[in-house]
């Protein structure tokens, strides 16, 4: 369960921990209603930040969420992922009051218990990017398919049946159900996309379409803006007010995404990844270690571990 841990983040926020239980898989799974979802309650209140991941799936109804400074609205279908030192703030929070679904929330190290030492940082593994690049930062609400929801829903209440029979074996069933559990999440993410456009975001969704189309070439955010036809200045604008970041970074994203495929699945030169991934050499041992926890050689090990063990890694 979550505890204050005595630490703060920069604004002074309080840091919530997740309290181990010895024999226990550390993961924790809520099925609640009437706003007992809101991410809120773990802090009493207050703003704070977790040094766990937490993942909110909303069955019905809605509201609002404060997080990092940024209100999200969130409905039924919605999956609301929250990177650990995200501060989340009750204040100016309209709250999730007469909502219904599900909360989990566990330390990054449970997904990599399985093979100790073959992962890099958490931020690095190919199952966790769906919270740490968000839209804006480490927070991200993905959107599950009307016709996708039993299933989803059916995941979350196998892992809640697990960690409550206790029966011979469920610590690796756990395990297991939370892994499905996040493949399905970064499928999700995959699709941001499609769920723009679904979302009556045409615009940004075109803008997506270009970066997917070219970003293995040397395009600019000019070219992108002559693909969708508005000026640099006038996409820049839209874009950092929509998402938060500007077409530039996430075509930085998009070709580092690629980059840590090619190193991970392939035999490829660091050089010939960078030209594949048209990030550049100096670009990629720059980026890869400042946002992703690791220089592209120790991707290159990692994923040389993952497939020795007979699981090759994929990024999404």
């Amino acid at each position: 369960m979550p505890a204050d841990t005595g630490r703060r983040v920069a604004d002074g926020a309080p840091v919530m921990g997740y309290r181990r239980v010895p024999g226990v898989p550390p993961v924790g799974v809520m099925r609640a209603c009437s706003g007992e979802l809101d991410p809120a309650r773990f802090g009493g209140g207050r703003a704070h930040a977790h040094d766990f991941l937490l993942l909110v799936h909303i069955e019905r109804g809605g509201g609002t969420v404060r997080v990092d400074g940024r209100l999200w609205e969130l409905a039924a279908g919605d999956v609301f992922v929250v990177a650990p030192g995200e501060v989340v703030d009750p204040v100016g929070s309209g709250g999730l009051d007469g909502t219904a679904g599900w909360a989990v929330y566990f330390p990054p190290d449970v997904v990599d218990a399985a093979a100790p030492g073959t992962f890099l940082t958490w931020r690095a593994h190919p199952l966790l990017f769906p919270f740490v690049r968000g839209v804006a930062g480490g927070a991200q609400r993905l959107r599950v398919p009307p016709a996708e929801r039993a299933a989803f829903t059916a995941r979350l209440g196998a892992l809640d049946e697990e960690l409550r029979g206790r029966r011979d074996g469920y610590n690796e069933a756990v395990l297991a159900h939370l892994t499905l559990l996040l493949v399905a999440v970064s499928r999700l993410a995959a699709d941001v996309v499609d769920d723009l456009a679904l979302r009556d975001e045409p615009l940004l969704a075109a803008v997506f379409d270009a970066i997917e189309a070219g970003y293995r070439r040397p395009i600019s955010l000019r070219d992108v803006a002559t693909t969708v036809g508005l000026t640099p200045g006038h996409l820049t604008t839209v874009v950092g007010r929509k998402t938060g970041r500007t077409v530039q970074q996430w075509l930085t994203e998009r070709r580092m995404i690629e980059a840590r495929r090619l190193l991970a699945t392939t035999d490829l030169t660091v050089e010939a990844v960078a030209r594949g991934s048209a990030t550049g050499t100096r670009l990629l041992h720059q980026v890869l270690p400042a946002q992703h926890g690791a220089p592209p050689l120790e991707w290159r090990r990692a994923g040389d571990a993952g497939r020795s063990l007979g699981a090759g890694p994929s990024d999404r």
